[in-house]
């Protein structure tokens, strides 16, 4: 192994040790949970200190009097998802997703869905979402979740094949033909269902020619590692094709986003799953609010989201408007068929930020090649396994020149030595270097380049895996129960400094194994015998809290490359320093490495003369 490859190796080693300092979230403290509730905030006329100081009293204080009949739950029942509402502000109560499980599910003996399928809403706050909001004229804030509805359901169960629909709607009235009504209609085969909010005779109570439609209690947490379920959560909106972002990334930290303008759609997602609303006519008059807290309770990190989309109200007896409720998994091609771009809350990553380096390679290779084999591969592990093997093939010509090139630089290190003898002056050595290295058409830098091609690579396979939902909760075999998460065999007492782990990974000690022995192939230079050592520690150290998808790729493309390497260097000849023919043309870059170096002694030499 070249001095270049082993710069190479150090450098690769370096960037994804920062990389994952800043990417891989550490547990918090336990801290007091935050007060979350939504506040809000009006260009027309200045109404949030108002709302801030009734907003305490909402549910002692409203208008159209609190809720005080018996709650009255209706289910619905497709072949995705069950529904419940609720006549408890005609809300919806909770949504469990029937091909999602929750992670405990494996833990009980109990079959009842609501103990084994994974449930979006949070019930904590005030037992469901999806509210309406407004403000009166006399500068009371309304919350139609403290307000009784009644249901035009005639049963308390429906269940819809694939093709059904199912029509249902809340309606609350009040004095003087006051009428506020969210009307659902949901289906067999979808995640998302219609909704209308109906207003008539509201033209003299609702304030600033708005009201808000609100998601007001985030997600609910449903993974096991809550730390890193909350590092994939935010609240989004999308206008003017630009998705719009905010993330509370701090315990304690409190941010917010007002916009104002046509808003496509808001979203409140977790690391799998997101709540997407979009109203079917978005105008320029309209505009959007999303909040975030973050904390840490008995249970773990939290991060609550709040979204809601400002529609504007005509100040007109008779209003409606619609919009299109999504309450499911965040899979990118289900995502992707709405025209309303909401694939772009998919998570692909990013390499220090430049996300146009990771998501060609995610959008276009990794996922679809994924996706196929996953399309007649039963395990997953087994469909890691294949890509690994067709990426390793694709890269093999890159890699079999890299290993040539590797070996003729070991080779050429005897005239190298000889030239380090011959002159003292640092410049006339590296002239005499690259002249040799144009001699025999050697590039110093080819055994780098595959190594650092392969760091968007993994980037963009490390995010995959975190949030690919096909990968959830996928085993393999033995103990490698998810793929989507480390394979701990062993947890220590301690946390290893930096890192912050205190976990073993039983495939990150395989892919260190198997680095360790392709290493110990390479290295023939005794000066950099100890780089054979630390560099798998490293690597297995950084690797301990990845996922065990990614280590399997890694251990299996490890081992491939031990054989290629075994192959290319034993199998097909030794390689021979020949000098090319035409050193300037066959050797173009090492040319204008040579004219550089030139240059440099020659500006040597006159800052030698004026001195």
């Amino acid at each position: 192994m070249d001095r270049n490859t082993s710069f190479a190796f150090i450098l690769i080693a370096l960037v994804l040790f920062v990389w994952l300092y800043f990417n891989s979230p550490a547990p918090q403290p336990p801290k007091k949970k935050s007060n979350t509730t939504l506040q809000q905030k009006d260009t027309a006329k200045p109404v949030q200190p108002v709302v801030a100081k009734e907003e305490k009293k909402e549910e002692e204080v409203s208008p159209f009097g609190n809720t005080s009949e018996q709650e009255k739950i209706v289910t619905v029942e497709t072949a995705l998802s069950r529904i419940e509402l609720t006549n408890k502000g005609g809300r919806i109560k909770r949504v469990f997703l029937k091909k999602y499980k929750t992670w405990y599910n494996h833990l009980t003996n109990d079959t009842a869905f609501y103990k084994k399928d994974v449930q979006l809403v949070n019930t904590q706050k005030n037992g469901g979402d999806f509210n309406v909001l407004f403000v009166t004229k006399d500068g009371k804030l309304v919350n139609t979740s403290s307000i009784d509805f009644n249901s035009s359901a005639n049963n308390y169960y429906y269940k819809l094949s694939n093709k059904d629909s199912l029509a249902l709607d809340y309606t609350f009235t009040g004095d003087n033909g006051k009428v506020i009504k969210k009307s659902f209609v949901f289906y067999g085969d979808k995640y998302d269902s219609k909704v209308d909010i109906t207003l008539e005779n509201m033209q003299d109570v609702i304030s600033s020619y708005r009201y808000d439609v609100v998601w007001q209690n985030g997600l609910n947490f449903v993974e096991e590692n809550s730390v890193g379920e909350a590092t994939y959560s935010q609240a989004n909106v999308y206008t003017a094709d630009e998705l719009v972002t905010i993330d509370a990334t701090k315990p304690g930290e409190k941010i917010n986003k007002d916009l104002n303008g046509k808003i496509d759609w808001i979203s409140v997602r977790n690391k799998y799953f997101a709540m997407i609303l979009a109203p079917k006519n978005p105008t320029s008059e309209g505009g959007a609010y999303i909040e975030g807290t973050h904390y840490n309770n008995n249970y773990g990190t939290r991060e609550v989201y709040n979204a809601s989309i400002k529609v504007p109200f005509k100040n007109q007896k008779f209003q409606k408007d619609s919009f299109t409720l999504y309450l499911g998994p965040i899979d990118y091609y289900a995502l992707k068929k709405y025209e309303n771009h909401y694939e772009s809350i998919f998570e692909f990553g990013s390499l220090f930020g430049l996300k146009f380096i990771i998501r060609p390679i995610s959008e276009y290779v990794m996922l679809p090649l994924l996706r196929f084999l996953d399309s007649f591969i039963p395990n997953y592990g087994l469909v890691i396994i294949l890509f690994t093997i067709i990426i390793k093939l694709a890269l093999h010509p890159l890699m079999r020149k890299s290993l040539q090139s590797m070996k003729k630089m070991q080779l050429l290190q005897p005239k190298i030595k000889e030239i380090k003898d011959k002159f003292t002056d640092p410049q006339k050595q590296q002239q005499e270097t690259m002249k040799l290295y144009s001699t025999y058409g050697i590039n110093p830098m080819g055994g780098c380049l595959p190594l650092l091609l392969q760091m968007p690579i993994l980037v963009a396979l490390w995010s995959l895996f975190n949030v690919a939902i096909d990968i959830r909760q996928q085993p393999f075999i033995f103990w490698i129960t998810n793929l989507s998460a480390p394979d701990i065999i062993l947890r220590l007492p301690f946390k290893i400094p930096l890192l912050n782990i205190d976990i073993v990974s039983g495939l990150a000690l395989l892919m260190g194994i198997t680095m360790f022995l392709q290493q110990k192939m390479s290295v023939t230079d005794p000066s950099q015998k100890a780089m054979l050592y630390t560099m798998p520690i490293m690597m297995t150290l950084m690797f301990m809290s990845m996922p065990a998808g990614l280590n399997l790729y890694y251990f299996v493309f490890n081992l491939l490359s031990i054989a290629q390497q075994y192959y290319v260097t034993h199998k097909q000849g030794d390689v021979e320093l020949v000098p090319v023919a035409n050193p300037k043309k066959k050797a173009g870059f090492m040319s204008r490495m040579m004219e550089a170096a030139e240059k440099q002694a020659q500006a040597q030499k006159e800052l030698k003369k004026r001195k």
